[in-house]
């Protein structure tokens, strides 16, 4: 299996913070059948700056130190950046990082109390330049939530998302737990991954067990596939997207 999202990297952000913790984390992407893992620190969200050059000598020396302590899992280098309005200039500037840097895809990061008015502009010119957004983690973004109109219309113009294993499996409560479940149920996931911290938040072999149990295995296999898409650089599968009727998201009736 493929994590395409983790803080594995020491010491860089609010993931792990030492070498010792990576590797503990590693093990247990091990345990749980991970064999690639993509590290993706925060960047430009208020608290971090990890920056492309930076973020590729990290990986480097976790990498070599995983070979050392001969734990089977390859880190390949990635980026989790905080929406923003200097995006493009980043990117002009050499400072963001594509997912194993040349897939082209790059993982975006929301504020998590609101959605910025210019999120549909930006989306629509990062395509222009050749790049393929992802939304990380939306069912925890508190106005997707309440509006999840918002989504359909950044996924239906060209948005890819990515959801929390743990979200899935109830790590962060009841309700996003459902609002999980009814982005799946309305075509608007095409990724699964940890976001791991910590190695008590690799729960990707769970997550997938329910997915499988819950929608079959036509949709376990349409998420592992585009985790091997996204690694290999190619095109993912898109299934077109549905609204979410907000009574339904609450239950009422």
């Amino acid at each position: 299996m493929i994590d395409i999202h983790s803080h594995i990297l020491p010491a860089v952000d609010d993931g792990a913070k030492h070498m010792e913790e990576s590797l503990a984390m590693a093990k247990e992407a091990v345990n749980q059948g991970i064999d690639t893992i993509i590290a993706a620190p925060h960047h430009m969200d208020g608290r971090f700056h990890n920056f492309k050059m930076e973020i590729m000598e990290n990986v480097k020396e976790l990498n070599e130190r995983l070979v050392k302590e001969n734990i089977s899992v390859t880190v390949l280098a990635g980026q989790a950046t905080r929406i923003n309005g200097e995006l493009i200039n980043s990117i002009e500037q050499g400072n963001l990082l594509p997912l194993d840097e040349t897939s082209g895809y790059l993982l975006l990061e929301l504020p998590t109390n609101h959605v910025p008015r210019y999120a549909s502009q930006l989306i629509f010119d990062l395509q222009i330049e050749g790049y393929r957004p992802i939304i990380v983690h939306p069912e925890r973004n508190r106005t997707l939530i309440e509006s999840p109109n918002h989504l359909y219309n950044l996924v239906k113009n060209g948005a890819l998302t990515q959801i929390t294993a743990g979200s899935l499996v109830g790590q962060f409560g009841k309700k996003v737990q459902k609002f999980s479940q009814q982005l799946i149920e309305a075509d608007l996931v095409h990724f699964i991954a940890t976001g791991a911290k910590d190695k008590g938040m690799i729960c990707l072999k769970q997550a997938y067990r329910e997915i499988n149990k819950t929608y079959g295995k036509s949709t376990f296999n349409y998420f592992i596939q585009n985790a091997d898409a996204l690694k290999e650089g190619e095109s993912v599968i898109g299934h077109e997207p549905h609204r979410i009727k907000k009574k339904k998201l609450f239950g009422i009736i």
